[in-house]
């Protein structure tokens, strides 16, 4: 059984009357990637906040690979690299010497080779001696990774990481972190892009109004919902059916009640429908 990255339990935080988080308790597992969804106004980043000790937690336990973050902020900065939603570092330095000061400021050693790697996985090699204000929006974002990623830690934490990223370097940024979780990465991600933790997440967290409403595996989330035939029958009208209770369709009986169907098509569960549902439902 692997060993818990994170662990959130019964975690609370209010702002005068407003009650941002309530009772947040689910596990990530060392090595596994959790997307954590939710509106506008879930409380996502005041978890992380607290995560980070940004934000005193009211009650509730969090533990960073084993150290609560209030009582050991330094073990939970070393095992921590974080992507926050602003765009935080010195618009005057390039790529290369905000990386360079990020390890140092972990009190790393110069690491050349995997600063140079890093601006290669995130496309930003041809840029890495070029003032970061004078990047694009997109680039100012990937390069808010790789400052996370400078002083190696065991845990990744991307709020919002592919804002402003374009398709093609979204798509490649998808494949780098597929890299990373193979070598042992833990990852949590906040997003917008449903599709982003459907294609990615080991894990789901589902928050709305402060609450973990629901946290499962992917597929079993998508397996709440059935896949769906959908054809055009000799009418011209689109017929929809389930797939039956143990899966599959039954197409002799399908083509004896639809002869001449056209314009097949299944369409597979959506993690971005389950999520309408419980967000709607709270």
């Amino acid at each position: 059984m692997a060993e818990n990255a994170l662990v959130f339990n019964k975690v609370e935080k209010s702002f005068g009357e407003l009650k941002a988080l309530k009772n947040i308790s689910f596990s990530v597992e060392s090595g596994s990637f959790v997307a954590l969804l939710g509106p506008n106004g879930a409380g996502k980043t005041t978890l992380i906040n607290c995560l980070n000790g940004l934000t005193k937690r009211d009650g509730g336990d969090i533990f960073v690979l084993g150290e609560d973050p209030e009582k050991n902020p330094l073990h939970t900065k070393m095992a921590l690299g974080i992507v926050e939603q602003e765009l935080v570092f010195d618009p005057f330095f390039t790529s290369l010497e905000i990386l360079r000061m990020r390890r140092g400021l972990f009190g790393l050693k110069p690491d050349e080779a995997y600063v140079n790697w890093l601006l290669d996985k995130l496309s930003l090699s041809d840029k890495k001696n070029v003032r970061a204000r004078q990047l694009s929006g997109g680039m100012k974002r990937r390069l808010m990774i790789a400052k996370a990623l400078a002083h190696k830690p065991k845990i990744l934490i991307l709020d919002e990481p592919t804002a402003g990223v374009d398709v093609e370097l979204r798509n490649s940024l998808y494949d780098f972190l597929r890299e990373l979780k193979k070598e042992g990465l833990t990852i949590v991600l906040t997003t917008h892009y449903i599709e982003e933790a459907q294609l990615l997440a080991d894990k789901v967290a589902i928050q709305a109004a402060g609450e973990t409403l629901v946290f499962e595996s992917t597929k079993d989330l998508l397996g709440r919902k059935k896949k769906v035939l959908e054809l055009t029958n000799k009418d011209n009208k689109v017929i929809s059916i389930e797939e039956g209770e143990k899966g599959g369709f039954n197409l002799e009986r399908i083509s004896a009640e639809h002869p001449r169907a056209y314009n097949l098509r299944v369409i597979e569960p959506k993690l971005e429908d389950i999520f309408l549902e419980f967000t709607k439902k709270k």
